[in-house]
């Protein structure tokens, strides 16, 4: 098998059996934070692996070197040698249309996105700055509607918002509560998570894990926030900051807990109906029943994962070049 049929196989496998194995596995429950960097690295790997493979049919890596003159000689070596059948030709077409348009789909992509988060975070400036109140003993912004809902707002002018609605449902203690699980939203970065799960997510949409991507970190780093949260808070009082809301706005999907991403979309639902109902339970029983901790030598295997994807593409399409060096 070339090293272009090896990333292509890889991708196919990592994009398209993702999603199943990491729902089976309980190990990113238990890690939640682990979990995520796991998910964000395999669906980054696939699109990384699908370049580098149409990089390689016209890109000879086993004739890597320094000189840049013998780099080009050999390139055009390489394609003088495809181009003399039509089969070659057919083959170094498709890589150079996979690499190509990748990159102009991943840059695409790319520059959509940042313009629709200037987009919203100016929105949400002005919807701070007319309908919200900043309010320092909650160290939040109160915004006057009557549905109960809570988020994190990222970006360089992040904050955390309320709706009075929450602010008259829950009770002191699970109002704090609340407003910790979103201070631990920024305190951990999770609005960067969450934009590299939507960009990888809108760059390939067809394939599954990327298109998960976003729904599998944004559940994780709920989690996580819960965990961060209870450090401070009883559990059981986080637990009923959820359902109190879950049950206070059964049809709006209203959330006691998120992070905007980079579309300024609340990203990361903790509860509500339908989907987000089913996640909140999910929260719920987990803050209920806390499950055990990864052992140290768990951890170090996750972290040892999230490298492999990582690192894998590159290693393959290196390969050549290091078998000829040896």
């Amino acid at each position: 098998m070339t090293v272009g049929g090896a990333l292509v196989v890889y991708a196919f496998v990592v994009g398209f059996a993702g999603p199943a194995w990491i729902r089976r596995a309980d190990w990113p429950l238990r890690a939640p934070r682990l979990g995520a960097a796991a998910v964000v690295a395999a669906a980054w790997s696939v699109p990384v692996a699908l370049v580098l493979a149409g990089v390689t049919v016209f890109l000879p890596t086993s004739g890597l070197t320094i000189d840049v003159g013998q780099l080009v000689g050999a390139c055009l070596v390489r394609l003088r040698a495809a181009y003399g059948t039509p089969a070659g030709a057919g083959v170094v077409t498709a890589g150079q249309v996979l690499t190509v348009g990748l990159l102009l789909r991943g840059a695409w992509t790319g520059a959509r996105f940042v313009h629709r988060r200037q987009t919203e975070r100016r929105r949400h400036r002005l919807l701070v700055r007319w309908a919200g109140a900043h309010v320092p003993e909650l160290r939040a912004v109160v915004l006057e509607q009557p549905g109960a809902a809570a988020f994190a707002v990222g970006g360089a002018q992040h904050t955390v918002v309320v709706t009075r609605g929450a602010v008259d449902l829950l009770s002191g203690a699970e109002l704090s509560a609340v407003l910790a699980h979103e201070h631990a939203h920024l305190a951990a970065r999770h609005h960067r998570w969450l934009t590299a799960a939507a960009v990888v997510a809108q760059a390939l949409p067809l394939v599954p894990l990327l298109r998960d991507a976003p729904a599998l970190v944004g559940g994780l780093l709920e989690m996580d926030a819960d965990e961060l949260a209870a450090t401070h808070h009883e559990p059981r009082v986080i637990a009923r900051a959820l359902v109190a809301v879950a049950a206070s706005t059964p049809r709006s999907g209203g959330a006691t807990g998120g992070v905007a991403d980079g579309d300024g979309r609340r990203a990361a639902r903790s509860s509500g109906a339908g989907s987000g109902g089913a996640e909140a339970l999910a929260r719920v029983q987990r803050l209920l029943r806390p499950p055990a901790g990864l052992p140290a030598g768990s951890r170090a295997l996750a972290r040892a994962a999230i490298t492999a994807f990582t690192v894998a593409p590159l290693l393959l399409a290196a390969a050549p070049m290091v078998y000829a060096l040896a």
